[in-house]
């Protein structure tokens, strides 16, 4: 069995939900000013629904939902509640690569025809840093010419990144690579063929493995078309003050650039988990959480897969998420031990503003 026919088997190995209870609702010492924080935000920018979850000491010890999953139905959110991850998802997929390079079967800094052979010119010499850093020269959404290799591709190949890749296969690059910065989504679908050529597995079942299983994450899955999934929420968008559902559009396609969704519980746990080393080593971690700079010297505010600003103590590293159906903020201070997480089903939310908001009310005496 080849690697795409494995992909295809196994893309639901990660789809893993159950009942929980809360995390620390009855002992975290700041949930009530937390709590008043995000219903504050919730009525200043008139959001559905919000989930959010807070890491102290190098845990998770607070998650919790507010508002509605399905304002309709009236369907609280609560931590079990499955929200897009969106760009979020890049740093998993920066995971599952670092991963590689730790065992000796990735090389950031040759160029991808390694791992891809087949694929066209311009992106087979793009590199595998330059995809993670976005430096690659890959065109985003709607920031250069987007040219599809023209095959037919159905939505069950598209369960395989390398046949995601034919939606921009032949576009001209909008710079040379490594010259200068611009954030690309469709860079970090390439990646994720990248991974699984390097590693040999269908992606699904790497990323299950290596991180899914590890950490225990119970509620994370590719976002497959919507056929009444448990806990899902729905989305919604402002029309004149109301609050109205957005069609389902399923992001899986895209993988590690967007394709991801979870509860608050597991998304705080990858966060978690990312910040205190327990996926990668140490040197590893200090390689991500690097700013990159490009040929010039240029240095970037992107490490491998994360925003990184500050240094030391203060180390921050962030990501945001942005999807009609979702916005998520994750920002941590791996020095310190602590960091926040947000999802919210509201398009246009500002997911940053409830973590500084939630900050605020934790750093309250």
């Amino acid at each position: 069995m080849n690697i795409r026919t494995r992909t295809m088997l196994v893309v639901a190995c990660v789809v893993l939900c159950g009942p929980r209870s809360g995390i620390g609702q009855d002992s975290f010492v700041h949930s009530a000013a937390v709590d008043a924080a995000v219903k504050g935000q919730m009525k200043q920018q008139q959001l559905v629904g919000v989930a959010i979850g807070v890491i102290q000491d190098s845990k998770v010890v607070y998650t919790q939902g507010y508002g509605f999953s399905n304002l309709q139905q009236r369907t609280p959110v609560s931590d079990r509640s499955v929200f897009n991850w969106a760009s979020n998802s890049k740093p998993v997929m920066a995971v599952a690569a670092l991963q590689l390079v730790e065992t000796g079967q990735l090389d950031l800094d040759v160029a991808i025809e390694k791992y891809l052979p087949d694929l066209a010119d311009p992106l087979r010499t793009v590199t595998t840093r330059q995809l993670l850093c976005h430096q690659s020269g890959i065109s985003h959404y709607s920031n250069g010419r987007i040219v599809p290799a023209g095959k037919r591709v159905n939505a069950r190949q598209e369960l395989d990144p390398f046949y995601s890749i034919q939606r921009f296969a032949l576009s001209p690059l909008i710079f040379r690579p490594g010259s200068k910065t611009d954030y690309s989504s469709y860079a970090y679908v390439l990646l994720s063929a990248v991974v699984q050529a390097a590693g040999k597995q269908a992606i699904g079942t790497q990323i299950a493995e290596r991180i899914g299983r590890p950490l225990d994450l119970e509620s994370f899955q590719l976002d497959l078309p919507f056929r009444g999934q448990k806990h899902w929420v729905t989305a919604y968008k402002k029309n004149n003050g109301v609050a109205e559902p957005i069609e389902d559009y399923a992001h899986f396609w895209k993988h590690g650039a967007g394709g991801y969704k979870s509860d608050v519980r597991d998304f705080a746990k990858f966060a978690n988990a990312l910040a205190n080393q327990q996926l990668i080593k140490e040197k590893t971690a200090t390689a991500m959480w690097t700013n990159q700079t490009t040929d010039d010297g240029a240095k970037s505010n992107y490490g491998l897969g994360v925003v990184v600003e500050g240094g030391g103590r203060l180390l921050k590293i962030s990501h945001n998420g942005s999807q009609d159906e979702t916005r998520t903020r994750m920002v941590l201070y791996p020095r310190q031990g602590h960091g926040v997480v947000v999802m919210c089903n509201t398009q246009g939310a500002l997911a940053g503003r409830i973590s500084t908001a939630v900050y605020a009310a934790m750093n309250r005496r």
